[in-house]
């Protein structure tokens, strides 16, 4: 009797307690900026040494065959979303061409709706406006620098690699150190913080670091000095972030959410560098449509799932796979209104073999960098063990080269001749892959002004809509320009109609040049070490006796009082699309784009 009583009460007991589910794995993300497959010494590189990384490889399943975009904004994008580079609308890194469409669903976004905390901190690159910014799209905390890298036009004044002032959480915070060791800073503080509060996590952890101007730390730098000073600061570069990782996962380990924490480490395209030293035998650098400008490391580390071990994956892989490997990972929901473009490969990470119904799947990248793009430009179709490489001769003509990339890494031996039907197959792929996309190319991606969650909104020319060079960097504004090419016009949406003020300024309205009035030259500042810091060119005076903007079919212009640092015009704009041109004018009729224009609705 006694014994059926507690029989009982132990079923009734246990049925009645709530089984607990496992807690979702937390995910840092450690994406760095121009560092290629070559540059990790488990790699083979035989100059740099990389011993944390090379340990994070042992204990990671390591994707061999894994590829991006040749350039950082395009990586990014695909990186994000699971989409295609150009369907996102990101397929250059300057002239507005960098700005993730506002459709686009983002990693962030998606962790945030699954309950996560999600963090981003470092090089965004995909927009430094309403609603692009990383805080419109998803992220709940950010710390980041401006445009493509540390000093590029969209960035904090005069910010050079050391100390300077990036955006946290939209408002310019200043900071003491040098940049990459700044952002897995406030990454462990955003950690230790939802860690607290018993909250998952997705860090997204994106160093400007090993970019040029090559900026190193000088302790990181000197084991590589003879290199040379750009090699060996970017090695240093390297150096550094490898000592990031292994703190960051010491600290993981410290807290106690190393077992359940997903940690990877790749890169966002190839090498800008280190290929003087070791390519891993691959053709092409940074920006190529070969392998040595796409194909870059990825390993994935998570001792709770059972990725605690070196594991080495050949097939194919690439930056569209992320985020739906990563939902699969972790047990969330993906967003019901997206198709991505990527698979979850978690079949192959979890298999010691490729499944046997695994398809023999077609990926493409490109590397088009211009304002519109153009069918077959720098392109490359890939499959398990061909590519398909593509561009246009001197004439316009489309070459196409096929390259047996197991026995050929490094796509010296064009055999398109010996194989035309794995050419044509890649070919009629491609066609249908472009047929798709390309009624998408022309819906531009416009910067909301008016907007209560930018307003003033500050314009720079980095995202000035031209055929040519923008300045994107501060050197480049710096050294100014009074021609017609030194000027562009912005894609805009006004949010609601009304008035609005637009200030238009040579110098930003931030840090010591805040006063300095649009006529005048300005002194260099100071060097850091390594290469040649952009803030070093001297401040070049152009002519402005006058100020005028275009925008919705109107014009107005303004004298330029002497001594001024800005001219403000007003306007009355319509609710929609617009195109904002903004320019000085000399005594001479000599033209200078207004590099900053901050619009104002009143």
């Amino acid at each position: 009797m006694i014994s059926r009583f507690f029989v009982g009460l132990t079923f009734l007991l246990l049925t009645s307690i709530p089984v607990l589910a496992a807690s979702p794995p937390n995910v840092v993300i450690v994406i760095t900026d121009d560092q290629g497959y070559g540059d990790l010494s488990c790699h083979g590189n035989p100059v740099l040494k990389t011993p944390n990384l090379d340990s994070l490889a042992a204990e990671s399943v390591r994707l061999d065959d894994y590829h991006v975009a040749p350039t950082c904004s395009p990586t990014r994008c695909a990186f994000l979303t699971g989409h295609w580079t150009n369907r996102t609308g990101v397929w250059h890194t300057i002239m507005g061409r960098s700005m993730l469409r506002e459709n686009e669903v983002t990693m962030g976004q998606i962790f945030k709706d699954n309950g996560y905390a999600t963090g981003m901190f470092g090089k965004w690159h995909l927009g430094d406006n309403y609603p692009f910014r990383p805080e419109d799209r998803g992220f709940t905390e950010v710390m980041r620098h401006g445009g493509g890298g540390v000093g590029q036009t969209p960035d904090y004044w005069d910010n050079a690699y050391f100390d300077g002032s990036y955006f946290h959480n939209s408002e310019p915070e200043a900071v003491e150190g040098f940049c990459t060791d700044v952002f897995f800073r406030y990454a462990k503080d955003f950690i230790e913080e939802q860690a607290d509060a018993g909250k998952p996590f997705l860090a997204y952890i994106a160093t400007n670091a090993p970019h040029g101007p090559y900026h190193s730390p000088v302790e990181y730098s000197e084991p590589y000095e003879d290199q040379g000073v750009a090699l060996a600061n970017f090695f240093g570069m390297i150096a550094n972030i490898d000592d990031n990782v292994g703190q960051m996962r010491k600290w993981l380990e410290e807290k106690g959410l190393a077992e359940n924490t997903i940690f990877i480490f790749t890169t966002d395209n190839g090498t800008s560098s280190g290929a003087k030293v070791y390519n891993s035998e691959m053709r092409g650098a940074k920006g190529s449509e070969y392998d040595g400008g796409h194909r870059v490391p990825f390993f994935l580390h998570w001792p709770n799932g059972g990725y605690s071990q070196e594991k080495r994956v050949g097939t194919i892989t690439a930056h569209v796979d992320v985020v739906p490997t990563l939902i699969d990972l972790c047990d969330i929901d993906a967003p019901t209104d997206v198709k991505f473009d990527g698979v979850s490969i978690r079949p192959l990470i979890e298999n010691e073999n490729a499944p046997t119904d695994w398809p023999d799947r077609l990926l493409v990248t490109d590397s088009q960098r211009v304002k519109d793009p153009i069918k077959w430009r720098k392109s490359a179709v890939m499959s398990n063990d061909w590519r398909l490489v593509s561009n246009h001769n001197k004439k316009g003509e489309v070459n196409h080269e096929l390259y047996a990339i197991h026995s050929d890494p490094g796509q010296k031996n064009n055999v398109i001749e010996n194989h035309p039907e794995v050419a044509d197959r890649m070919k009629t792929f491609y066609e249908a892959w472009w047929a798709e996309l390309e009624p998408t190319f022309g819906n531009p991606a416009r910067i909301k002004i008016g907007h209560p969650a930018e307003n003033p909104s500050r314009l720079t020319s980095h995202d000035w809509i031209t055929t040519r060079m923008v300045p994107w960097n501060q050197s480049q504004v710096r050294q100014g320009g009074n021609h017609p090419e030194d000027t562009g016009f912005w894609y805009l949406d006004v949010v609601e109609a009304g008035d609005y003020e637009i200030e238009l300024r040579r110098w930003p309205n931030e840090g010591d040049v805040a006063k300095a009035a649009i006529t005048d030259s300005i002194p260099p500042g100071e060097p850091v070490p390594g290469t040649k810091a952009y803030r070093t060119q001297p401040g070049k005076s152009v002519p402005a006796s006058t100020a005028y903007i275009e925008i919705q079919g109107e014009k107005a212009e303004t004298k330029v009082p002497e001594g001024a640092s800005s001219v403000t015009l007003k306007v009355s704009l319509e609710k929609g699309p617009a195109e904002l041109v903004a320019r000085f004018v000399g005594p001479n009729s000599e033209l200078t784009g207004a590099y900053y224009a901050y619009v104002k609705k009143l």
